[in-house]
C-alpha cells in the first residue's frame, strides 16, 4: 500500500483537474440563477478555461523544467486551490472568470505536465505501465462522475460546494507531497523563450477558440457570426471558423521553425521539436486526440439523449452513465495486463473497435423510450473500449522519451487532451446541430397539416440555426405563434422526429471517428513495452 500511495495522490491531483468541465456543465442554470448572468456568460467560462489549458500547457511544461516539477506540481496545486476557494465564493460572474477560467486554468498547466513527470520518477516497468493506466482510468471517470456529482450536489445543495471540496482536497494533496519521489532535474535550467510562449499560445488558442466557437458560428457556412461594430464577419461568405484555424496553424508553423533556429544557434527552447520527430510519441499524441474526441463527443450525445429526449435531470443522467464509468475504469486497470501478452497497438485497436460497436448498438436501440438493456450494453462497450484506450496511451507517450525529457512530453500529452477533447465536442456538436435543422426544416416543407405561411416562417427561421430543446417547448411556442393546438402538435412531431434522426446521425458521427482513429494507431508500438 506505501508503494501506492503516491499514485493515490497524483490520481486526486489528477481527478480533480478534469472534473471541473462536467461539473460546470450540469451546474449551468443554477449558475445562472446564483450570479444573475446568462447561459452565454456560464459558457464563456467554460470555453476560456479549456483555452488558458491548451494554450499555456507548453509553458507550464517548461516552467517545470525552470523550477523543478516537485516544486511545479506544489506551486500549481496551491495556485488551482485558491481558484477553486475563488469560484466557489465568487459574487458575480466576473469573479468567476477570474477563479475559475483563470487561476484554475494556470494551475492546471503547472499540474498536469508535472503528474506525468512525477509518475515516471515513482514507478518503472510493469508498476509504471499500471500507474499510467489508472491515471487515464481516473480521467476518464472524472468526466464520467462529473454530472453525476454535480448533478447531486448542485441539485441537493450548491455548485458552490464543488468548488469548496476541491479546494479541501488541495490542501491534503499539499500536505501529503513528500511522499512523492523527486523528479530528474533538467541537465541545465533552461530560460524561458518568450517569442515561443507567445507563438504557441496564440496558434493554439486561436484553434481551439475557433474550434469550441464552430458550433455557434458554423464550420464552414455562416450562422451566428461574430459582428465588430453591427457588421457580421463572413469572409468570402464563408464562417471565420476555417479562417481563423488556418490563422493558427500557420502561427503555429511559425513556432517550430522559431524553435529549430533556436536549436540551431545552441539557445533554450520552449519546445524542443526534435521530440515531434519520434514516431511513437508522434502516434501516441495522434492517438490520444482521436480518443478525446470520440470520448468527449460521446459525452456529448448522450446527455442531451437523456435529458432533452428522456427529460431526466442532471442527477438521473450521471446514474445512467454508471455502466460507463464502471466499465472504463475496470478495462483500464486491466489494460496493462493485457498488454503484457499483446501490443499497445492492438489493445489500442481493440478499444477503438469496442467504442465503435458500441455506438452502433445505441444508435440502433435510440428511441423516445429508453431501451434499458441495449443502453447499458452499448454504455459498457463505449466505456470498455475508451479504458482500453486509457490504460496504453499515457505509458506509450512517456516511455518514448528520456526521464529528463517527461514535463515536455506531459505538456504535449496535455496539449493533445484539450485539443482533442475541443474537436470532440465541436464536431458532434456540429454534426447534431447541423443535421437538426436540416431534418427539421426539410420535414416542414412537406407537412400539409401545417399553413403554407407557417411553414414559410418555420424554414426561414431554422436556416439561421437552431436549438436543442425538449419537444414540449418547441409545441408551447408553435402554440404562442399563433398555431392551433393540432398544427402545433404535427411540428412538435416533426422536431422529434429530426431530433431522434440527428442524435442517430451523431452517434454514426462517433462510431465513424473511432473507425477513423485506427488509422493514427498504426505506428504504436507492435511489441509489449514491458519487453527488454
Amino acid at each position: 500500500m506505501r508503494k501506492w500511495l503516491p499514485m493515490a495522490i497524483l490520481a486526486s491531483a489528477q481527478f480533480i483537474m478534469v472534473l471541473d468541465s462536467s461539473v460546470m456543465n450540469v451546474a449551468i442554470s443554477q449558475i445562472v440563477a446564483d450570479l444573475d448572468t446568462t447561459i452565454q456568460g456560464v459558457q464563456t467560462a467554460i470555453t476560456l478555461y479549456t483555452l488558458v489549458m491548451a494554450a499555456f500547457m507548453l509553458l507550464g511544461a517548461k516552467l517545470g523544467d525552470m523550477i523543478g516539477r516537485n516544486r511545479a506540481f506544489a506551486i500549481g496545486l496551491a495556485i488551482y486551490g485558491v481558484g477553486s476557494l475563488t469560484t466557489a465564493l465568487s459574487p458575480n460572474l466576473a469573479v468567476l472568470l477570474i477563479g475559475w477560467s483563470g487561476i484554475e486554468g494556470f494551475g492546471a498547466v503547472l499540474v498536469v505536465p508535472a503528474i506525468a513527470a512525477l509518475t515516471a520518477a515513482t514507478y518503472e516497468g510493469k508498476d509504471r505501465a499500471l500507474a499510467y493506466a489508472l491515471l487515464g482510468g481516473i480521467a476518464a471517470v472524472a468526466v464520467a462522475a462529473g454530472p453525476l456529482i454535480g448533478g447531486w450536489v448542485t441539485t441537493e445543495f450548491t455548485w458552490r460546494y464543488v468548488f469548496a471540496a476541491e479546494t479541501v482536497v488541495v490542501i491534503l494533496i499539499l500536505l501529503l507531497r513528500g511522499q512523492l519521489a523527486q523528479a530528474p532535474a533538467a541537465a541545465h535550467r533552461p530560460r524561458l523563450d518568450v517569442v515561443g510562449v507567445a507563438l504557441s499560445s496564440a496558434g493554439l488558442g486561436l484553434i481551439v477558440f475557433a474550434i469550441l466557437r464552430s458550433s455557434v458560428w458554423g464550420f464552414v457556412q455562416p450562422r451566428s457570426a461574430p459582428t465588430i461594430g453591427g457588421t457580421e464577419i463572413t469572409p468570402l461568405g464563408f464562417s471565420v471558423v476555417p479562417f481563423m484555424v488556418l490563422g493558427g496553424l500557420a502561427l503555429l508553423a511559425a513556432f517550430v521553425s522559431w524553435e529549430e533556429r533556436r536549436a540551431e544557434r545552441g539557445l533554450d527552447q520552449l519546445l524542443d521539436t526534435a521530440l515531434l520527430k519520434i514516431a511513437q510519441l508522434r502516434a501516441g499524441l495522434s492517438t490520444l486526440v482521436g480518443q478525446q474526441l470520440v470520448l468527449m463527443g460521446t459525452f456529448f450525445v448522450i446527455p442531451v439523449y437523456l435529458q432533452v429526449v428522456l427529460g431526466l435531470d442532471a442527477f438521473e443522467t450521471g446514474k445512467r452513465l454508471l455502466p460507463l464509468s464502471i466499465a472504463m475504469l475496470v478495462f483500464a486497470l486491466l489494460g496493462p495486463g493485457i498488454a503484457g501478452r499483446r501490443s499497445p497497438r492492438t489493445v489500442a485497436q481493440l478499444g477503438l473497435v469496442a467504442v465503435s460497436v458500441g455506438a452502433v448498438v445505441m444508435l440502433a436501440t435510440l428511441d423516445v423510450r429508453l431501451n434499458d438493456t441495449g443502453f447499458k450494453v452499448a454504455l459498457a462497450l463505449m466505456g470498455a473500449g475508451a479504458g482500453l484506450l486509457a490504460s496504453q496511451l499515457g505509458n506509450v507517450i512517456m516511455s518514448s522519451v528520456v526521464p529528463t525529457q517527461t514535463s515536455e512530453a506531459g505538456g504535449l500529452q496535455g496539449t493533445a487532451q484539450n485539443l482533442g477533447s475541443s474537436l470532440g465536442t465541436a464536431i458532434v456538436g456540429a454534426v447534431l446541430l447541423a443535421s437538426l435543422a436540416t431534418g427539421f426544416s426539410d420535414r416542414i416543407a412537406d407537412n400539409p397539416d401545417i399553413p403554407p405561411a407557417a411553414r414559410e416562417t418555420i424554414v426561414a427561421n431554422t436556416e439561421q440555426g437552431i436549438d436543442i430543446v425538449p419537444v414540449t417547448s418547441v409545441e408551447q411556442a408553435a402554440v404562442d405563434g399563433g398555431l392551433t393546438p393540432d398544427q402545433a402538435s404535427a411540428v412538435a412531431d416533426d422536431y422529434g422526429d429530426a431530433q431522434l434522426d440527428a442524435l442517430r446521425l451523431s452517434l454514426g458521427a462517433v462510431a465513424l471517428a473511432a473507425l477513423l482513429s485506427l488509422w493514427l494507431t498504426r505506428r504504436l508500438p507492435t511489441r509489449s513495452l514491458a519487453d527488454p
